[in-house]
C-alpha cells in the first residue's frame, strides 16, 4: 500500500517530538494504528513497516480482518518472531449481542462503559487466551452523543471490572469533544489524567493505560499523559465509508 510506511514514520516522529516536549521517554507512548474500513493489505503494509498494534471499530469487519491478516502474515513476514505477534484492540461501541466475537478474537477492549458488557466479555472469554485487557471508557466532555461512563461513575465501574475473573483492568479511555486549539484540546485530557491518577493507587501496577488522543489531537494527549494514542487517517489516509 503506497505511502503507509512513510506516513507511519511521520506519526512515530510526531510522537517522539511530543514526548520530548512533555519530557517523557518515547517508549511511554504506544501507537495504536486504527485500521477500520481499510483492508488486510493495508494492515500488512503497516506490519511490514514495523507496526504491531491495530484498532478496529466494527466487530465483523475486525474479526474478518484478524483472520485474513493471520492467514497472510507467514508469507509477508516469514521470519517474524512469535514474541512480535500482533495485538488487536476493539475500540468501537459494544452491543450486548456482539460481545462473544470480541471476547474470542481481540486482545484489548477500550470501550467498556457498562458492567453488563464487562460481565459478558468475562463469561465469553476463552480461558486458553488468558485475560482480556480492558479499559473503561469515560465520557469526559459530557456529550450526549458520546459513549462512556460519566466521571462520577467510573470508580465503581472500574472496581466491578477488576473483580471479573477473565478480564484484566488496564486503565481508562476517552474521546473528548473536538477542539481547535491546543489549550482547549488539553483541558479534557488533563481531567482524564487526574481521574486516572486518582484511581491508579486502587488497582495496582496493571492499571497503567490512558488511551486518548487521535490524529488531530495526539500532541495534546501526549502532553497530558496519554500512554496509547489511536491514529488512523494519518497512517492509512482518508477513509471512504461508502465501500
Amino acid at each position: 500500500m503506497s505511502g503507509i510506511p512513510e506516513r507511519l514514520q511521520a506519526v512515530e516522529n510526531a510522537i517522539v517530538a511530543a514526548c520530548a516536549e512533555a519530557r517523557r521517554p518515547p517508549a511511554a507512548v504506544r501507537l495504536l494504528a486504527v485500521s477500520k474500513t481499510f483492508g488486510a493489505d493495508a494492515v500488512l503494509a503497516a506490519v511490514e513497516a514495523g507496526q504491531r498494534a491495530f484498532g478496529e471499530n466494527y466487530v465483523q469487519e475486525g474479526v474478518d480482518k484478524i483472520r485474513a491478516v493471520a492467514a497472510a502474515l507467514p508469507a509477508v513476514l516469514p521470519n517474524m518472531s512469535p514474541d512480535a505477534r500482533l495485538a488487536w484492540h476493539f475500540i468501537g461501541p459494544i452491543q450486548s449481542n456482539k460481545t462473544r466475537p470480541i471476547a474470542e478474537h481481540f486482545d484489548w477492549v477500550h470501550t467498556v462503559e457498562r458492567e453488563k458488557i464487562a460481565a459478558r466479555l468475562s463469561e465469553q472469554r476463552p480461558p486458553a487466551l488468558g485475560p482480556l485487557n480492558v479499559c473503561v471508557q469515560v465520557n469526559i466532555s459530557g456529550e450526549a452523543s458520546k459513549s462512556g461512563a460519566v466521571p462520577a461513575d467510573v470508580a465503581a465501574l472500574a472496581e466491578a471490572v477488576a473483580r471479573l475473573p477473565n478480564l484484566r483492568l488496564r486503565g481508562l479511555m476517552a474521546i473528548p469533544e473536538p477542539a481547535a486549539d491546543l489549550a482547549a484540546q488539553r483541558a479534557p485530557f488533563a481531567a482524564m489524567r487526574t481521574l486516572f491518577e486518582q484511581l491508579r493507587a486502587n488497582f495496582g501496577p496493571d492499571f497503567d493505560t490512558l488511551s486518548m488522543g487521535m490524529s488531530a489531537d495526539m500532541r495534546a494527549a501526549i502532553l497530558e499523559g496519554a500512554t496509547i494514542v489511536r491514529v488512523g487517517s494519518a497512517i492509512f489516509g482518508a477513509r471512504d465509508y461508502n465501500n
